[in-house]
């Protein structure tokens, strides 16, 4: 019902918006910025700007060819298909120019001039330079080898099926092309800033949207920008505030998990796997240090660096800090303890302890993290159902993984322990879960 009401509310909007939009928003493409001189050549930077941007990520279907497309993008109006942008000629982007290939990832027009939808983030990419766009053209066009793959139409119900209704979008979503001057800047602040807004495009999934899909906010001026989203039943957690999933952190810690998918307080899941297997985890060093400290300077210590990460392991912890309730009530063994607690010690207890934890890079905390606490709960009822694993990267490559519960805890069950999760140790997030909840993902279906 909701999701039907969410819909029909925005298809009046959409209405009234659209006569104007024809009126007053130009289909043309924007012309090029001006380029700073002393950038690297295309031939040599079109890689690395590949993996700045995470195409890889949305363009190789599972099991698939890199970049031909086909990947299933659940989107709220329906399923998208992400593109074939290898160099074939007939079912990829062959024979497109610079000036069509920069279209599509500035202004959302394919080589024809038909509006594209904002799965692929155009929104984001306006803020690239023109050096990192000629560097991608280079690689697709020129690096890769050609594959042919015709994509699946997408799955789109009337009216979204319509593209002229994306022109009535863009004249309220699309932000103005601005060159980002800390492109090239060697203060990792500046730096850090234009990976995170331009080409990593994290606001596409870490920023709320709308009722009309709109992203709240392209950069650090903007209160909404990276202050959390849902990304295919996942949360995609605040990434700047008090309750932020990074909040205290050093900027070494956000760095390392970037880099590896793991540090001593979580681990990467749900859809940022992609994100570090295909991305994140080739950035250089200086690159990982800029976008670190931009992020953590967002909660105002100016991106500074570590204090020491405190050491020692569950025995010295508990010896230093006064043991929460849940700890006592776990180590009790008390059988009249309640069956959360009781569901807990059976199924995640031996990795995650009774602290809740876990080990440094190998069990992530569930104390304080932010799947456990988010305001929905589909990413935890998720990953107990399902399981998960840590990717395997250049420097960590052992892949970890957590098995799913799905065969051996009921509904009810799953939704009880989600329940104590939430509220154990220093969590408080508010609202119980239900066995309904429980339910609808399990078969699949839209909550």
């Amino acid at each position: 019902m909701k999701t039907f009401l969410r819909t029909l509310a925005a298809l009046v909007i959409v209405g009234l918006v659209a006569l104007a939009a024809f009126i007053f928003w130009p289909v043309s493409r924007s012309a090029p910025q001006q380029v700073a001189s002393g950038g690297p050549e295309p031939k040599d930077h079109g890689e690395y700007a590949m993996r700045l941007a995470d195409c890889a990520a949305c363009h190789t279907a599972e099991g698939g060819a890199p970049f031909a497309g086909g990947r299933p993008i659940e989107s709220p109006v329906g399923t998208l298909h992400s593109a074939n942008i290898t160099p074939d000629p007939e079912t990829g982007i062959g024979g497109w120019t610079l000036a069509e290939f920069r279209g599509a990832l500035v202004d959302g027009l394919d080589d024809e001039g038909h509006h594209l939808y904002p799965a692929m983030p155009y929104t984001n990419y306006r803020g690239l330079t023109e050096t990192d766009i000629a560097g991608l053209y280079h690689y697709f066009i020129e690096e890769l080898d050609p594959v042919r793959n015709e994509v699946a139409a997408n799955d789109l119900p009337f009216p979204f099926d319509q593209r002229w209704g994306l022109r009535a979008w863009k004249w309220v979503a699309m932000p103005e092309v601005g060159f980002a001057s800390g492109a090239t800047s060697d203060d990792p602040l500046r730096r850090g800033a234009y990976l995170v807004e331009g080409p990593g495009h994290c606001g596409a999934c870490h920023s709320p949207r709308n009722m009309l899909f709109v992203q709240e906010g392209y950069t650090a001026d903007d209160p909404g920008f990276l202050a959390g989203g849902v990304v295919a039943g996942w949360t995609a957690p605040a990434l700047r505030g008090e309750d932020s999933a990074i909040a205290g952190w050093t900027a070494e810690e956000v760095a390392q998990i970037l880099g590896t998918g793991r540090n001593a307080h979580a681990a990467i899941n749900g859809e940022m796997l992609l994100v570090v297997e295909d991305s994140t985890q080739y950035f250089t060093e200086d690159d990982l240090i800029a976008v670190s400290r931009y992020l953590v300077s967002l909660d105002g210590n100016g991106g500074a660096t570590a204090q020491d990460p405190p050491s020692g392991g569950l025995a010295e912890r508990l010896a230093d800090a006064p043991a929460t309730e849940t700890e006592r009530m776990l180590a009790s063994a008390d059988p009249n303890m309640p069956e959360g607690a009781r569901l807990y010690l059976d199924n995640c207890g031996a990795c995650h302890f009774v602290d809740g934890k876990g080990a440094d890079e190998v069990f992530p905390e569930l104390d304080g993290s932010s799947i456990v606490q988010a305001g929905e709960p589909t990413g935890l009822i998720s990953m107990i159902l399902e399981g998960g694993a840590l990717p395997s990267t250049e420097k960590r490559p052992y892949a970890l993984r957590m098995p799913g519960f799905a065969d051996r805890l009921s509904d009810a069950e799953v939704a009880t322990l989600a329940s104590f999760l939430r509220s154990a140790w220093s969590n408080d997030a508010s609202g119980s879960v239900d066995a309904g909840t429980v339910a609808d993902l399990r078969s699949g279906e839209d909550s």
